[in-house]
């Protein structure tokens, strides 16, 4: 019976959102699998779009006559069985199509336009050799272009791993090729030209001797060099005589984070990290693996736990996946695995090019790889029997995903330890409240690391309230007290780190005499200063124009730059302590490729006294030499309308001042604030999550708020602000009535910035506990709503929003 697939095909509506049955070729049967892409034609016209296949059976309950598939565009799976399956999971959790999820799981070698060679990689009989390759080692791979019985004859020798594709991207992210030699004579031939040499010729006797060990192989040039001590003029003479050729041998690029691999001593553990290390490497070792919440104050050596179980996982045979939040902690936690693990590590984040991102997902992809590193994305990553999923940091938003698919990483590894039974292990010095939580609950086994490994205290906390220092000077992003310590910390050599929330100059322009400010076009939101650049910027849809010189609305001179941005407190600060040497580290001077290691190194480095800088500096650094911690405006967080702002201002602080101090050399930390009283403040000098846990689940169980409720948040928009308040309204009418009757709706209301490139933004929220019909409810709305997105009406719903800003 003729064999069939089913399909996902690359169309994102809630019409196509399932498996299309298809004919497979006859010269194609039994040689396709799940996983592939494929390109089918879709519809009634001649419109052929790409498809994973996701399914094949030999029979189908269709009585018509079934469309065939066009073409295959790899000779192997891009995705595994497990991110099929998984793909289904994400869609159904995140309310998302399918084919969308699929997206996000493939490297972007595989999204975008890639050229496509085959290489022969063993040997092939005559007839294949040239037939299909024409006597070469490559040929171009276009099988849309080829006959099937061509493709089914390559497929067969990539089941044999004789041959193997190789990608390279239209754009930057082409393969990297290097200068490489092969022998072109047998043994023997080289043999009678060696013995044929003059006596003085003892280079040329040296290079045939070499040549002769590496028959059958190919090697750089430059390893060449190095192994043989000869010339690039001698290895230029054995080409001229027909001794060797020269190649082009495809060659990884390595991330920087990866070059530095010097081995580290293994420090001893404490007591409580013993205890951590032998629950976690059980579990490893176990049938039934755990979730783990390993809660260690700042500089208690949770990464040495990590290590541990980590080297336990690759001993017993399994892979390691580890996260972090932010692109600026990673080259600092891959420098410390990589000493240990060597050329077993990869690493993903988007911080690295398209080329590198290429090599490394497929040295992962090729099982070359056994331990990744990385943020977010990386969750992804295509290792198989994975036995360690670690999630340092747990509790930062950066884990969640702001577009569709909008994921939560740490949901996508409990999923992937489900699948493969592995061992979870979040880390935090203040975890989540979910996380949290759960572990007290005995969902999660929770494991304490209570002091520093160096059995140095916490630094002492120091509040400074600026309400105080604005009387007795002028205004100032500097108190007294702060600027003191400062110039202490570089009279003794020492180093000092500044955290401002907040990037740019300013946060805005405003004219003094008519009070205007310079709004974004296309949001509901002011320009901010950027002073590297001279222009107005707008963070969210990235509208750009010249700073006003005068006000457009009065014609006054009197336009004056109103609040603080890093780079104004850089100029301040200089200005103040001139003798200083400043680094600034926020989203505009780390945009270039490779500054966030640029940055940390020249600070590790000791090349600057004082590193200022956004939320990214607050969390994971580690310089022994940095005994003061500022916070500049440590309540910034506290005004937005977000549930979780206390917890979050709880976190930075928390996590920021664990940056002091860390070596023998005592810290201190200052923050500077307009709310000392606030309980999150208060706690966080003291260093106290326990009280705060408390605290926050009270206020949280009195305003039905994660974790005692889930939160979803439905979010539409249209160009017309009429369009979309009729649409959310219309949701709304919808839900209400069918909701279980402990659900809670809040809303519809206009978001916070309620226009955002040149759309007009409503939402509602509901709260729920278990409400067994709204699954059902969701997916029927989206599936009525979908008929209004041809009239530019926009729908998007988030599970677990991390705010509702």
């Amino acid at each position: 019976m003729a064999e069939i697939a089913q399909i996902i095909v690359d169309v994102p509506t809630m019409q196509t959102n399932r498996p299309y049955t298809y004919q497979v070729p006859e010269q194609l049967e039994h040689q396709i699998q799940t996983g592939m892409r494929v390109v089918v034609p879709f519809g009634n016209g001649s419109r052929q779009v790409q498809g994973f296949v996701v399914g094949l059976d030999d029979q189908t309950a269709y009585d018509g006559e079934l469309k065939s598939i066009i073409s295959i565009l790899d000779l192997n799976p891009v995705l595994n069985q497990e991110l099929l399956t998984m793909s289904q999971w994400l869609a159904d959790s995140c309310y998302a199509f399918r084919i969308s999820c699929m997206h996000t799981m493939l490297p972007n070698v595989m999204k975008t336009k890639t050229h496509r060679r085959l290489k022969i990689i063993d040997e092939l009989d005559e007839t294949d050799l040239f037939e299909l390759f024409h006597g070469q080692d490559e040929i171009d791979f276009e099988p849309e272009n080829m006959p099937d019985e061509i493709v089914s004859r390559l497929l067969k020798l990539k089941r044999n791993q004789q041959i193997e594709v190789v990608y390279s991207l239209t754009d930057q992210a082409k393969s990297k090729f290097a200068t490489g030699i092969k022998p072109l004579l047998s043994f023997e031939r080289l043999e009678e030209e060696r013995t044929s040499l003059r006596k003085t010729a003892k280079a040329q006797s040296e290079l045939l001797s070499y040549l002769q060990s590496m028959i059958g192989s190919e090697i750089k040039l430059s390893e060449a060099r190095e192994q043989t001590g000869l010339s690039n003029a001698i290895f230029s003479t054995g080409e001229k005589k027909g001794w060797l050729e020269k190649i082009q041998i495809e060659t990884f690029r390595t991330p920087k984070a990866l070059l530095n691999d010097a081995k580290k001593p293994i420090p001893e553990l404490t007591a409580d990290q013993q205890t951590a290390v032998d629950a976690i490497c059980d579990s490893i070792q176990s049938t039934d693996p755990q979730t783990f919440l390993l809660q260690g104050v700042t500089g208690s050596g949770k990464t040495e736990v990590y290590l541990r179980s980590i080297a336990e996982t690759l001993a017993n045979n399994q892979t390691a996946l580890m996260l972090v939040p932010e692109i600026s902690l990673t080259p600092q936690m891959v420098t410390r695995v990589k000493s240990r693990f060597g050329d077993l590590v990869a690493v993903l984040h988007s911080g690295l090019s398209n080329g590198e991102r290429y090599d490394e997902w497929r040295r992962i992809e090729r099982g070359e790889a056994k331990v990744v590193v990385g943020a977010r994305s990386a969750v992804f990553a295509p290792l198989e029997n994975i036995g360690l999923i670690i999630m340092d940091e747990e509790h930062e938003s950066s884990y969640k995903q702001d577009e569709t698919p909008r994921y939560h990483a740490r949901n996508v590894a409990k999923w992937r330890s489900d699948y493969y039974g592995a061992t979870v292990v979040l880390g935090s010095a203040t975890p989540s409240l979910e996380s949290r939580a759960r572990a007290q609950k005995g969902v999660y086994q929770h494991l304490l690391l209570p002091e520093r490994i160096n059995q140095q205290p916490l630094p002492a906390v120091q509040v400074v309230d600026m309400r105080q220092e604005l009387r007795k000077h002028a205004e100032s992003n500097f108190s007294t007290e702060l600027l003191d310590e400062i110039q202490i910390r570089m009279s003794r050599g020492e180093q000092s780190i500044l955290m401002l929330n907040r990037r740019g100059y300013s946060s805005f322009i405003m004219c003094r005499d008519c009070g205007f400010v310079l709004q974004c076009p296309n949001c509901d939101i002011s320009l901010t200063l950027h002073m590297d650049t001279h222009t107005m910027k707008c963070h969210y849809c990235g509208h750009e124009e010249p700073i006003p010189k005068i006000c457009p609305n009065c014609q006054s001179h009197k336009i004056r730059y109103y609040g603080t941005g890093t780079q104004k407190v850089q100029e301040e600060l200089q200005a103040i302590i001139p003798d200083a040497k400043i680094l600034r580290m926020d989203v505009d001077t780390t945009r270039r490729k490779g500054m966030h290691e640029k940055l940390l190194n020249s600070f590790g480095n000791q090349e600057a006294d004082i590193l200022i800088g956004t939320q990214m500096i607050a969390k994971g650094l580690d310089f022994p030499n940095v005994t003061l911690v500022g916070v500049l405006n440590g309540d910034t967080a506290l005004g937005l309308p977000d549930f979780r702002s206390s917890e979050r201002t709880f976190q930075l602080l928390t996590q920021v001042s664990g940056r002091a101090g860390r070596a023998d050399k005592t810290g201190s930390v200052i923050v500077q604030t307009f709310n000392p009283d606030h309980y999150a403040i208060k706690l966080a000098q003291h260093h106290d999550y326990e009280h705060f846990f408390q605290m926050e689940m009270n206020i949280r169980h009195r305003g039905k708020y994660p974790p005692y409720f889930y939160t979803l948040q439905i979010s539409v928009s249209h160009e017309e602000e009429a369009q979309a308040a009729k649409a959310i309204m219309n949701i709304a009418q919808f839900l209400k009535p069918n909701l279980d009757k402990n659900s809670i709706v809040l809303g519809p209301t206009p978001k916070s910035i309620a226009r955002m490139n040149r759309k007009y933004y409503y939402q509602l929220v509901i709260k729920y506990k278990q409400d067994t019909r709204l699954h059902q409810l969701l997916t029927q709305m989206m599936d009525q709503i979908q008929k209004q997105s041809r009239h530019g009406v926009q729908i998007s719903i988030d599970p677990e929003p991390q705010n509702f800003i």
